[in-house]
């Protein structure tokens, strides 16, 4: 479970850049059956605090449920999916007004996104998320995902695979992110639900998450003894598990604290802390190397070789001399030089009969080539690792 070494580190500050930060259901919706305005406003402003530090704020957010469910004055437990897909249409608009209120107040401009575990699991899909979501970054827009429940039925037909502690942890490896924190009524993990066991041990951090810690999650953990969400600690555990497995840390704590992620950002020993097992960018090489042999390979010019070679460059069209097999926009592809030795790997932005037609062309000349452009890159640096 946790080390000397491990212990040790949880008193430095988080070097993080890029965090998720997910707020459940529970949480939310303290000590009332609609949102609690008072915890999202204290929340929102602390996120608007560390953005204005540089820090990049992903915002995973349950509660869309719970605000129809008020809204319509339903208070009963339900179980017909498709009445819980009405509430989450209701409610999703309700509670991004609620945040975006917030949020204006600090001049910051937010951005919903609605995705699908699907979404990002298929390749196209990845891309399109994750463009959209680092370009929402780049603009200084803090992203709220919520799972589209209008659409996901695996999630409210009761099924784990859909719940928000899952969606954060594959946005937090979608977009890169160097730390995903899990917020909840609960103050971290314990060896045992200690709303049923009294004497169940808190447990600070965790090194690696094994089949002994998954243990702990049980089959009814919830966060204050009462199912509000659709998670539960075994969620959070899987979740954790996929973000350090990835090389990101992962951190599970109360959002009723004051100054939660102020205090968790400056070091402070809150909540249970989850260190990375695996390296970031071995992970991501894995990931991209996984299919390329069936795809394709861009064969680019001397300048383009050295420019990807140096520095951290955005392949363009201009760069591309030819291009082998049939592929898609969305598949890994590898990238020469013209010697025929493979430099990089990388998503593609366009399919193998667009980059036919617009390479060697500068990318302005992309959309009056095709028609239509989705960006000025072949394959953009953050799609991108070098071999």
């Amino acid at each position: 479970m946790s080390s000397d070494k491990s212990r040790k580190n949880l008193n430095k500050p988080l070097l993080a850049k890029r965090i998720v930060v997910k707020i459940g259901s529970a949480l939310l919706t303290h000590k009332t059956e609609a949102i609690n305005k008072a915890i999202v406003e204290s929340l929102a402003n602390e996120i608007a605090m560390l953005s204005r530090t540089g820090i990049e704020v992903i915002l995973v957010s349950s509660g869309a449920i719970a605000s129809g469910r008020i809204a319509l004055n339903i208070s009963d437990k339900i179980h017909d999916v498709s009445l819980k897909q009405v509430l989450a249409a209701v409610g999703q608009g309700l509670l991004l007004q609620l945040y975006e209120q917030t949020f204006k107040t600090h001049n910051i401009r937010i951005a919903q996104a609605l995705l699908t575990r699907h979404d990002m699991e298929e390749r196209l899909g990845y891309l399109n998320v994750r463009n959209t979501l680092l370009k929402l970054i780049e603009l200084k827009v803090i992203p709220i995902v919520n799972e589209n429940d209008v659409v996901n039925i695996e999630q409210l037909s009761d099924k784990t695979i859909g719940d928000n502690d899952t969606l954060s942890a594959l946005v937090a490896n979608l977009v890169d992110a160097d730390l995903l924190i899990m917020l909840g009524k609960l103050d971290g993990l314990y060896s045992n639900d200690p709303h049923l066991d009294k004497s169940a041990r808190f447990i600070p951090s965790v090194d690696n998450i094994d089949e002994t810690i998954l243990s702990m999650g049980g089959d009814s953990w919830s966060e204050d003894g009462v199912a509000v969400g659709y998670g539960g600690m075994s969620a959070k555990l899987q979740a954790a598990k996929m973000v350090t497995s990835a090389g990101a840390t992962a951190i599970m704590a109360s959002g009723l604290q004051k100054d939660i992620l102020t205090k968790l950002m400056s070091g402070e020993n809150l909540g249970t802390r989850f260190s990375p097992t695996g390296d970031r960018i071995e992970s991501r090489k894995r990931w991209m190397l996984s299919g390329i042999a069936q795809k394709g390979n861009l064969t680019i010019d001397s300048g383009a070789s050295g420019a990807l070679r140096l520095k951290t460059n955005s392949l363009l069209p201009a760069g591309v001399l030819g291009v082998t097999g049939s592929f898609s926009r969305g598949d890994v592809v590898t990238i020469s030089d013209e010697s025929e030795i493979v430099i990089a790997a990388g998503i593609s932005n366009y399919n193998s009969e667009e980059i036919d037609q617009v390479k060697g062309k500068h990318s302005e000349k992309i959309r009056t080539t095709l028609g239509y452009d989705y960006g000025d890159e072949i394959v953009h640096r953050s799609n991108m690792v070098k071999l």
